[in-house]
């Protein structure tokens, strides 16, 4: 995984599931004030649930007595967050699509998949305990070429 991009917040957390929920609401505020759209501060709050989730459900075994570490830059153009655990990691392309098979009737297993669905970028460290995501704010049509 490669990143072009410096960190300007990092942030280390709990691993309990409702530790993120303050950062989130910063996170989301700065997309609005770059003047994100709703669908990408959904998309991009979506992201950050599942992937923080993770962390500390797969990654971390729900120990609390581990980490969760965000990073993250927010500018007029895009988001870009890491977020790390403390686990072992995994291999993300071993994870199996949650559309086909004995897979469409479970009720986990979307996570990775609606992640990668509603970012722009999604990398893992070699680990595979570290997850980039980039969402590039989309910019509304020119209405100039409208009758």
């Amino acid at each position: 995984m490669t990143s072009n991009s410096s960190f300007i917040h990092s942030i280390v957390l709990g691993s309990i599931p409702s530790a993120a929920v303050e950062i989130c609401t910063k996170i989301l505020a700065e997309l609005k004030a770059n003047k994100f759209g709703k669908d990408d501060i959904f998309a991009v709050h979506l992201a950050l649930e599942e992937a923080f989730t993770n962390a500390v459900k797969h990654g971390n075994k729900m120990d609390p007595n581990k980490e969760v570490k965000i990073e993250y830059s927010v500018t007029d153009e895009k988001i870009d967050v890491c977020i790390s655990d403390q686990g072992q990691g995994f291999a993300p392309d071993k994870i199996a699509d949650p559309r086909y098979g004995q897979n469409l009737y479970k009720t986990g297993g979307r996570g990775l998949f609606l992640i990668r669905s509603y970012m722009d970028t999604v990398e893992f460290n070699g680990r595979g305990n570290c997850v980039r995501m980039v969402k590039f704010r989309r910019k509304p049509p020119d209405s100039s070429n409208e009758n």
